[in-house]
Order: structure tokens, then C-alpha cells, then sequence
């Protein structure tokens, strides 16, 4: 196995350097290299990675989906609500309805076996449109009418509610009794229980992280692992039929500690974008990987129809979901591209209907996997170029303070540093972001930028934190003297 992780980074890392000097994701590239350095192809990752590829998906896409919550801010989710709940829903039974009109005359599939492959076809793919969201929340794009947070809300609730249809679906198909009304009802009651899952644990780590001092990798290790258990309580769950959303619970836990303490947030954020990199590689890849290119030959160009009507349907959804959200007509065809994305889903449950037996199981997989293999691409080319054109950059938005301590990679509260000339050791103990009315140059109009306030303290045995000596600065985008006089300690 360790020769196949050396294969996932050196030619994942390779790829992903290569599109980007393209100027596309690097994400097409691992997806890609998947493809051909899996099994169906070059075989260089060996059966044994193949066997616990599922877990190693499941932990980066618990990291990606922390990263997402700890950039949810409580005004933003308020504004984008209605839309967002519109999108988790609409565009999927949009793209049913679409795929069981044409399904049966192109694939020779039964309406129910249509309905079954329009299902696994609705749900987008959060691995892919989550971690662009994210890209565009840090530079600031869309920040304004948080758009990005509307997509990235929005694509988590949406595969809750495709896995739920498919299921009911799917046991039609094979005969079993089904309980429409519990079925249902599940939707809601899966994410509501998937929120309090996360808020939970997310607000008692809260409480410990203040009370008790942690080095930053261990509470970035710790979030992780509260994570990872949350997903196995959804499983425990399944087995009494109680249906709970926990990759929403993994959202909710960074909220929460995002609006009980920020700077909190934060340190885990940023540790969290390290662990990221290599965590990209295995989901992007591992996706790949499970793609089998002959399933997907087979299905032609009848398959292809299939999914561009689907997503021709699905686009409409999307687009009446956004009206009267006070959106321009770009920014709404930005939602509509954001949604094209399909791969996490369809990789998971793509083979289902074919081991349960459904006659079209067989064509429903190779449709599914074509699906992955034309629509990850496309759509990550698409959210990236577009985005950069459609959303609007918000000179005012809170994510401009995150960008700058990034530039001046300063301390959070709780962090020691060293004042490099006189060697002694102080302790931030308060931060604030304040907007600066930056002084006119030669007749230039004021300009507002953002200003990052901290105070130090230093430390001493017999006096409480914040007593004693203390001194204070504001950094601003162009003041980098914090490297000057100062240095980090390492936790």
C-alpha cells in the first residue's frame, strides 16, 4: 500500500501543478490521474489502497466539509436560506423527471429503472464544488450575496435528500414494502438530527479548548477525530432505522465554534488547510480510481444524451430555485454551473442497483460513471473560469481579514511569541478586526482596508493574563513589520 500512496502523491501533486499552470483546477488533474493509474487502466494502486479507499475518501471529505463550516457565518446562512433550501431539492427532481422522459427510448430502461438512474444522477458532487466554494469565500468572491456559501450549503443538503429518493426508489424496484410517509419525513428529521449531532460535541470542544490549552495541531487532531465519530454514529444509527445527515454534523461542528469564538476557528482553519493538501490528493485521485473507462465506453451515446437532457432539466431547477434572490442573470447561471458536478455519489451508490438485481443495473452503472468521468471535469473547469468573471469581489467582506492575516501570517490569541531583540517571550491575548481609512495619495479617493488589532502580554507567575505589562499594535496590508520584531513559537 505504501508504493500506491507514493504513486497518489507524486503523480497527483505532478498533475494538479501541471493544470494549474493551464490555468484549470488541479483537481481535474488528480481526477484524471485516478482514471488512468487505477485499476481499469495502468494498475499501479494496488488492491489493498483500493480496499480501504472508502474510509480514506470519508476522512478528506470530513476535512474539506470542517474547512466549510468553520467559514459559515450565521448573517450570510440568514440571507441565503430560502434559496439554499430551494437548490437542495429542486434541481435533483427536476433532473428526474428529465432522465425518466428520455431514459426509456434511449437506454431501453422501464420508467422505474429510469427513475432509480435519474436519482443517482441528481445528486452534485460536494468533493469537487466544496472546495472551489471555499477557494472563492477566501479571495472574497461573491462574498457580498454569499454565494458561495448558498452552493456550498446548498450541495450538502442535496445529496441527503438523492440518497433518500433513491432509496425509496430502489425498493420499489426489488418488491420490498415501503413506507412513503416515514421515507418522507426522513428528509427533514436526517438533517435536523445531522445539525444537532454537530452542534453538540462542536460546542462542549469549544468549552474545552477554552478552559484547557491545547497546542493547535492537537485540536485540529482532535476536531478531526470528533468528526470521524460522528460519521460511525450515522452508521450505528442505520441499524435502528433513525436517519441522520452527519456530514451536515461535520459542518455544524466548525460552525459553531466559528460564532463562539473566531479566533478559535481560525487556528483550527488554518491548520485544517494543511492537512488539506494531502487529503485533496487521496479523495481526488481515490475518485478517480473507482471510474472503470470501458462501463463508461459502453454506455455511448445514447449515455451521453441522457445526462445532457438530465442536466439541460437540472439546469432549469437550479435557475428557478435562485429567482427572487436578488441575483443578476450572471450570477444566477453561476448557480446553475456550480451544480453540473457529479462524482462522489454516483461512485458510492452507482453499482448498488446492479447487486440488488435491477435488470438496467448494468446500464445504470456505466451511466453513472460516465457521468463522473464528463461532469467533474467540465464542471470544476466551468465553476472556476466563470466564477472568476460572474462573482462579485466584496471590498468590505469579513474575509478580507482572513486573507490578510494569511499575508502576514500573524499570531492567534493564545499563541507566544519572542520580541526578536530583546528575547523576551509575550502572550496574545486579544485580536480584533477594524476597518482602517487608509490616508489619499496625490489626489486618490480614501480607501477603507482592513486592520487586524492585537495585544500582547508578558507573562508572569504571580499576576493574572492581561495584568501587568502589555503592549499593543494594528496591522494593516501594507505594514509586514510583525516579522521584524517578532517571532512565532512553535506549540
Amino acid at each position: 500500500m505504501a508504493i500506491s500512496l507514493a504513486f497518489i502523491i507524486v503523480l497527483g501533486l505532478g498533475a494538479d501543478y501541471l493544470f494549474r499552470r493551464l490555468k484549470l483546477p488541479g483537481l481535474v488533474g488528480m481526477l484524471l490521474v485516478g482514471m488512468l493509474a487505477g485499476p481499469h487502466v495502468l494498475g499501479l494502486i494496488q488492491p489493498e489502497m483500493l480496499a480501504v479507499s472508502a474510509d480514506f475518501r470519508k476522512i478528506a471529505l470530513i476535512v474539506i466539509l470542517l474547512r466549510a463550516g468553520f467559514e459559515l457565518r450565521k448573517d450570510t446562512l440568514h440571507r441565503t436560506a430560502r434559496p439554499a433550501i430551494l437548490m437542495s431539492s429542486v434541481p435533483a427532481l427536476f433532473e428526474i423527471a428529465g432522465v425518466v422522459l428520455v431514459a426509456p427510448f434511449f437506454l431501453d430502461l422501464t420508467p422505474l429503472e429510469a427513475a432509480i438512474l435519474g436519482s443517482i444522477l441528481g445528486a452534485v458532487s460536494p468533493a469537487v464544488v466544496v472546495p472551489l466554494m471555499i477557494q472563492f469565500m477566501e479571495r472574497n468572491l461573491g462574498a457580498k450575496k454569499g454565494l458561495p456559501t448558498l452552493v456550498l450549503a446548498a450541495s450538502a443538503i442535496d445529496d441527503v435528500f438523492v440518497i433518500v429518493i433513491f432509496t425509496i426508489l430502489l425498493a420499489m424496484e426489488t418488491g420490498q414494502q415501503v413506507n412513503f410517509a416515514w421515507q418522507i419525513s426522513s428528509i427533514p428529521v436526517s438533517i435536523v438530527l445531522g445539525i444537532i449531532l454537530g452542534l453538540i460535541p462542536g460546542y462542549l470542544l469549544y468549552k474545552l479548548f477554552t478552559k484547557m490549552e491545547f497546542a493547535s495541531p492537537r485540536r485540529t487532531i482532535i476536531v478531526v477525530g470528533v468528526a470521524i465519530v460522528l460519521t460511525w454514529i450515522e452508521h450505528l444509527a442505520e441499524k435502528i432505522n433513525l436517519p441522520m445527515a452527519s456530514l451536515l454534523g461535520v459542518m455544524a461542528l466548525g460552525f459553531i465554534i466559528l460564532e463562539k469564538q473566531e479566533s478559535l476557528a481560525h487556528q483550527i482553519s488554518q491548520k485544517l488547510k494543511r492537512v488539506w493538501v494531502f487529503a485533496e490528493l487521496l479523495l481526488f485521485v481515490l475518485v478517480g480510481a473507482q471510474v472503470n473507462l470501458e462501463v463508461a465506453w459502453n454506455s455511448g451515446l445514447a449515455g451521453l444524451a441522457v445526462i445532457g437532457i438530465g442536466l439541460v432539466w437540472r439546469s432549469a431547477g437550479t435557475y428557478l430555485s435562485v429567482l427572487g434572490a436578488g441575483l443578476t442573470w450572471r450570477e444566477k447561471l453561476f448557480c446553475v454551473i456550480s451544480y453540473i458536478p457529479k462524482a462522489t455519489v454516483q461512485a458510492a451508490i452507482g453499482a448498488i442497483p446492479m447487486e440488488a438485481g435491477v435488470p438496467g443495473g448494468e446500464v445504470i452503472l456505466a451511466v453513472a460513471v460516465l457521468s463522473i468521468l464528463v461532469t467533474a471535469p467540465i464542471g470544476a473547469i466551468g465553476i472556476t473560469l466563470y466564477g472568476e468573471r460572474a462573482l462579485e469581489k466584496d471590498d468590505l467582506s469579513v474575509y478580507r481579514f482572513k486573507t490578510l492575516r494569511d499575508q502576514l501570517k500573524l499570531p492567534r490569541v493564545g499563541q507566544r511569541v519572542r520580541h526578536k531583540g530583546s528575547g523576551t517571550v509575550w502572550k496574545v491575548i486579544e485580536e480584533s478586526e477594524v476597518w482602517v481609512q487608509k490616508p489619499p495619495r496625490d489626489g486618490e479617493p480614501v480607501q477603507t482596508v482592513p486592520g487586524i488589532y492585537l495585544r500582547f502580554w508578558k507573562p508572569r507567575a504571580d499576576l493574572p493574563a492581561g495584568k501587568g505589562k502589555t503592549m499593543s499594535h494594528r496591522y494593516t496590508p501594507e505594514d509586514y513589520s510583525f516579522w521584524h520584531h517578532w517571532e512565532i513559537l512553535e506549540e
